[in-house]
């Protein structure tokens, strides 16, 4: 997020995500669905987007961004 320019959001963004991890960073599958995870997460970021930008394509854009760098 960082690169992006979006760091600033970090800190809003960061506590919504609290819960999600264990402390040693593996996911907590016993506390949440990894699906309902990655619909929040998704959520989360076009917000951020959108926030951001202001704009349907921008955010839509953004998306497939992410999607294309960080799903591995």
């Amino acid at each position: 997020m960082g690169k992006l320019g979006l760091g600033r959001q970090f800190g809003r963004l960061a506590p919504q995500l609290d819960g999600a991890f264990r402390a040693d960073g593996v996911f907590a599958h016993d506390r949440l669905r990894f699906v309902d995870f990655v619909d929040d997460v998704e959520e989360l970021l076009e917000e951020v987007a959108w926030q951001e930008w202001g704009n349907k394509k921008a955010v839509d854009g953004f998306e497939e961004y992410m999607l294309q760098h960080y799903s591995g």
